[in-house]
């Protein structure tokens, strides 16, 4: 049941993600170093710079979410199952570098209207002026993630 469960979760982002094209899964383990950062930049920035765009972060360490992470790496035809795994749209992305972000943007933006590619403009330029205030009014944001956690090994 609960890998039906997650499995519709991903599924829906993924149909999600067609339609807006702003919605991401990260597939990441808590003690890897790379994923923490994927994760801090998306939950930091990317959140914030794109209004509608809805995370869903999957823990890999839990059973619960093994066969999902598999499917995932079939599907982005992965042979190796290092993390994290970002999936933007129809994009895969393994690993995780900074000199990535621009990328990961680009992702995002592949079916934004001009409308919303601009008010993502707007948004960064407001971060750059002074993040914490724009983060404290946008704190609402932070409800764009979903966290499945599974159980722990």
């Amino acid at each position: 049941m609960k890998t039906l469960k997650i499995a519709s979760v991903i599924f829906g982002c993924t149909v999600m993600a067609t339609a807006n094209a702003a919605d991401i899964t990260i597939f990441h383990s808590p003690s890897c170093p790379h994923c923490r950062h994927a994760r801090e930049f998306i939950e930091s920035t990317l959140i914030y710079e794109y209004g509608d765009l809805k995370v869903t972060e999957i823990n890999v360490m839990s059973p619960d979410n093994r066969q999902a992470f598999m499917d995932t790496l079939t599907k982005c035809e992965y042979k190796s199952g290092g993390v994290p795994v970002i999936v933007v749209g129809d994009k895969c992305f393994q690993g995780y570098a900074n000199s990535m972000q621009d990328t990961l943007r680009a992702a995002v933006e592949v079916d934004l209207t001009d409308e919303q590619k601009q008010s993502a403009k707007d948004n960064k330029a407001k971060m750059a002026e002074n993040k914490d205030a724009f983060v404290s009014e946008n704190a609402n944001r932070k409800q764009a993630i979903v966290f499945i956690e599974g159980k722990k090994k």
